[in-house]
């Protein structure tokens, strides 16, 4: 199996976390950090099978996502990786609190060989977050004023905590898409140019980016596409017949078959993540769960499992009356 992620899970973090919207999300790691507004989260990888291929989305695009460097540690889903370890973590009183959680946690998101190294840039990352808490989120977010104040505060604030190396793997993708869409925006707020203007302004602002970054922006408005449709027909229970015929009219064959595979994949890992769940439910021994464990899932698999079952429980939880 692929040990690659989840592409509509990349999309979907593109959107939720592109200009500077960390001030959306609830921090789900620790009380203290919570309070400090320190948040940025993006779908975790636990949302999905570990083995689903990050390709699929790129299929619509005709091109992959390649690596952040030759370090094989900086991997294309890093970020996403800290960000399950903290959910994994759970509560903490502190920011220190928490970091010690994480010594425990962090065997199940990162192999032996690199445990030393994402516990340095872990500790790291969970003081970025609380540093986001004291950035004062824009009053309109639809202000491209504002906005830009913003995320030069949240720039600064990684380049306080990552090495350049360290930055581009966490947040270079990210910041490509959220300098062209603060452009865009400041373009389409602009009352001074007529709709023929800003339709030339835009093009202009299109044509400076590079030929890769215009790919990425396709793939990203393409996959977070395919993410809103894909949980429309979650939510309404499609068949696999109405999937494949509203891909395939949109998308092309090989997208759809590429989505239904997708399809298959995920229902598969749900269905193991609730085998073990019951399991646990019921009570099974430590010895009988670490069977099942090595029955159901691959090595890479396990390393995301806690997290993955983490995440279900929240999204099962009711929300709370405010």
């Amino acid at each position: 199996m692929s040990t690659g992620r989840h592409a509509l899970l990349l999309a979907l973090a593109a959107g939720i976390t592109g200009l500077g919207a960390w001030w959306l999300w609830p921090a789900p790691q620790g009380a203290a950090v919570a309070q400090a507004g320190a948040t940025t989260r993006g779908p975790a990888p636990s949302e999905v099978p570990p083995s689903a291929s990050a390709a699929t989305a790129a299929t619509l695009a005709g091109n992959g996502l390649a690596a952040a460097t030759e370090d094989p540690f900086f991997t294309n889903d890093l970020r996403y990786r800290l960000e399950a370890a903290l959910t994994d973590a759970g509560e903490a009183d502190s920011p220190a609190a928490l970091k010690q959680k994480l010594q425990a946690v962090l065997p199940r998101h990162f192999s032996a060989s690199e445990l030393a190294r994402a516990m340095a840039l872990m500790e790291r990352y969970v003081d970025y977050r609380v540093a986001l808490g004291a950035i004062k989120p824009p009053r309109d977010p639809g202000d491209p004023r504002a906005l830009r104040l913003a995320l030069g505060a949240r720039d600064r604030a990684r380049h306080q905590y990552f090495s350049e190396e360290e930055h581009r793997a966490l947040f270079a993708r990210e910041e490509a898409l959220d300098r062209f869409t603060l452009a865009r925006l400041e373009i389409e707020r602009n009352p001074d140019l007529s709709p023929a203007q800003k339709q030339a302004a835009l093009q202009d602002t299109l044509a400076e980016l590079t030929p890769a970054q215009r790919q990425e922006r396709v793939e990203a408005v393409q996959q977070m596409a395919v993410a809103a449709q894909t949980a429309a027909l979650d939510a309404r229970g499609a068949s696999e017949a109405e999937r494949y015929r509203l891909r395939q009219t949109q998308y092309g064959d090989a997208a759809a078959l590429n989505l239904a595979q997708l399809d298959r994949e995920n229902a598969d890992w749900q269905a193991r993540l609730s085998q073990y769940a019951e399991a646990q439910a019921r009570q099974a021994s430590a010895a009988q769960l670490g069977a099942l464990r090595q029955t159901l899932f691959s090595e890479q698999e396990q390393l995301r499992l806690e997290a993955a079952l983490s995440l279900r429980q929240q999204n099962a939880a009711p929300t709370p009356i405010r």
